[in-house]
């Protein structure tokens, strides 16, 4: 067994493979790049090499840079985590050359099977059912338009080298076959080196089902179920399960038989993972193949009880599987929610900067641990509270999973832990999760790759998240005010007869984004502070609140009308600076609780419009300007191509939402934007 390695990546699957180094006993190395230099992984290792300036191209993509730390500090193998160089056969092949251990598939198996051209025609010879499609190089995007339109619109084009939702695009015409093809290229060179796109079928109302495979370097090939992936936004994975809510068990054998034939026929040794399609009727086909560690692979250890990063090292240092096929286990219901830096109602845009809170859940489960007996949650992170999100990587904050015991208590669990996961200082996409997971389809498991372009297709807003009690959250601020009046009552040095008395009868006014005002009327009966308790009364509905959270806290948790609740409160609004922010199940409020005289005088304060920004196009969020397609006094039509923004390592681009004529370019290319800085100023 190796006694050091190295892991060649960063952020939490950097973090992930080191706690299961140290359960093993084994020395870590870790990497960083000029923004990484207080990073969580940096700290957690024993050692930390600086490999270089923030672009990943000129840290984590070097592997001169990587291979020669392993060599300074004696690491015997190197784990590539995901991204990155993982599913760089070069790479592979240097570090085999070198004499260290690649702690993933061997080099001519990431050559087969990483690339995904390669992969559909040993798919095809190795009979697994595969999509129709252009499985050679495409050279320019006139043919991409030809190939298209003989497949049959809609088509898919797709980087050979990609992964994680990077160079990828779904067109339906001629147009969008046009520009994917050219998007896809630019994505694929940025993000992988490798510029080579395919075109395929693609399959309408589909569901994306994967399997684990595992191999060992002594022709022991397993299958470790199935994960349902198919809650995608952009072709980025959002939420995962396993096992899949859709499949039969047949379904399952000969999904799971077929890819352990594929990863057979390459003699696959390490973690890897066959993705498929899957019709209405539960025919499926095969997409491609993963060699290397998914992001998503904690529902599986969750529902098997086994360690995936544990046994790609023991598989790496020759070791045999330790069970067979009919050992493998499926217990309980796992499920995974990628929380990320992005601000769901500007797009998902991205979000950078410091985290100023960041309180995940408590976790009761831990990665390299065995599962709990009754299941529990699980954090995957590589991000501290005070610490950065950086502009030049990918968006990911954490992973949040939990195991129940069926789908029911999972999706239970996980809403819980969603309303308890505190970040501030950045957007993020938890009230987003949140609102898939009060979707009725996603309930009873009625779903397929298009979900959230069905459920939000015209974007997503917080208030469209339906909420099962509304009156809850306002019963809470006035529990909150109520709690904050008796503290305020303690204050010493009020004069007699003058200081702060308990008034019952208030009002919460409920501050629409418009200027709008919701009022209720709300009386707050038998409140007792030692215990925390109080009756909040509105209208005929009655709810009998206990809390002992102190004033401040932003996480609260307790009971109401004896059912265990746990919701996000805090002072200072959007809206007024002396407003109570509510939220609980992806719903928010901004309120004042009032007095009832006060809130009579509120209804006659004017409502200050906001400022017209329309003549602007403004950076819709954080990111490099690399492109403006526009100079002045040039007209523009709607939909017309304004300006590139490239932000954790994806093109964004900004086009124009109604015919105009440019007045003024306001930003130069190659400036770093701020959230609403003006690029463009129309006439």
């Amino acid at each position: 067994m190796f006694t050091k390695i190295l892991i060649a990546n960063r952020g939490e699957i950097a973090c992930r493979v080191i706690k299961t180094a140290k359960k093993m006993g084994i020395a870590t190395v870790a990497v960083y790049s000029d923004a990484d230099r207080d990073a969580r992984h940096v700290e957690l290792a024993d050692e930390a090499v600086h490999i270089g300036p923030a672009p990943s191209r000129e840290s984590y993509l070097v592997a001169d840079k990587i291979i020669d730390a392993a060599k300074k500090t004696g690491a015997q193998a190197i784990h590539p985590g995901y991204g990155f160089l993982s599913e760089n056969e070069a790479f592979a092949r240097r570090v085999e050359d070198e004499g260290i251990v690649f702690i993933g598939p061997k080099h001519h198996s990431i050559a087969a099977m990483g690339d995904k051209i390669a992969s559909k025609k040993l798919a095809l010879k190795a009979k697994v059912n595969t999509i129709p499609g252009y499985n050679d190089v495409i050279e320019s995007a006139d043919q991409a338009v030809k190939i298209a339109k003989d497949i049959g619109y809609p088509v898919m084009i797709k980087a050979s080298a990609g992964g994680g939702g990077k160079g990828l695009r779904v067109a339906f015409n001629d147009k969008e076959a046009f520009d994917g093809f050219t998007s896809c290229r630019n994505e694929a060179k940025a993000s992988f080196g490798d510029d080579r796109v395919f075109i395929e079928k693609f399959v309408e109302s589909p569901r994306h089902i994967e399997i684990q495979v595992l191999g060992d370097a002594h022709d022991n090939v397993v299958y470790l179920n199935e994960r349902e992936c198919s809650i995608q936004r952009r072709h980025q994975k959002v939420i995962e399960e396993a096992p899949s809510p859709f499949i039969s068990d047949a379904t399952r054998t000969a999904m799971g038989e077929q890819a352990v034939a594929l990863a057979k026929a390459v003699k696959y040794q390490s973690a890897g993972t066959v993705e498929f399609v899957v019709g209405k009727d539960q025919s499926f086909y095969f997409l491609e193949m993963n060699t290397r560690l998914q992001v998503e692979h904690p529902v599986t250890e969750c529902i098997t009880g086994l360690d995936l990063v544990e046994l790609m090292i023991r598989v790496a240092a020759g070791e045999h599987l330790p069970f067979a096929q009919k050992d493998v286990r499926r217990d309980g219901w796992a499920i995974e929610c990628r929380i990320n830096a992005e601000d769901p109602v500007r797009n998902f845009l991205p979000s950078t900067g410091r985290l100023v809170r960041y309180a995940p859940p408590p976790a009761t489960m831990e990665a390299a641990a065995p599962m709990p007996a009754g299941g529990g949650v699980r954090v995957d992170t590589g991000v501290y509270e005070g610490g950065e999100i950086p502009m030049f990587y990918d968006s990911m904050i954490a992973k949040l999973i939990v195991h129940g015991r069926d789908r029911g208590d999972a999706i239970a669990r996980m809403r819980e832990a969603l309303n308890a996961f505190v970040i501030r200082g950045v957007s993020s996409n938890i009230t987003f999760q949140s609102a898939l997971l009060a979707q009725p389809k996603f309930a009873t498991g009625d779903f397929n790759t298009g979900f959230i372009a069905e459920q939000f297709g015209k974007g997503f807003r917080p208030a469209d998240v339906p909420h099962d009690d509304p009156l809850f959250l306002v019963a809470m601020a006035a529990f909150v005010r109520r709690k904050a009046r008796e503290r305020s009552a303690g204050i010493s040095g009020q004069l007699a007869g003058h200081g702060v008395k308990h008034v019952p009868n208030l009002v919460v006014v409920v501050l629409g984004s418009d200027g709008g005002q919701e009022h209720h009327a709300v009386r707050v009966d038998a409140f007792d502070a030692a215990s925390g308790k109080a009756d909040v009364v509105i209208g005929e509905r009655h709810f009998a609140i206990q809390s002992d959270t102190k004033l401040g806290e932003i996480r609260v948790t307790g009971t109401c009308n004896g059912k265990p609740f746990t919701a996000q409160i805090e002072r200072g609004g959007v809206k007024n600076p002396l407003a109570i922010r509510v939220a609980h199940n992806g719903q928010q409020i901004e309120t004042l609780v009032l007095l009832p005289r006060a809130a009579e005088l509120l209804k006659l304060m004017p409502h200050k419009a906001p400022p017209d920004l329309s003549k602007f196009l403004l950076s819709p969020m954080p990111g490099l300007l690399v492109d403006v397609a526009v100079q002045p006094g040039q007209k523009v039509m709607a939909g017309e191509r304004l300006a590139v923004i490239e932000a954790m390592k994806m093109e964004n681009i900004l086009t124009a939402s109604q015919d105009g004529e440019v007045k003024e370019v306001l930003a130069r290319r190659g400036e770093s934007l701020a959230v609403d800085q003006p690029i463009i100023a129309f006439a």
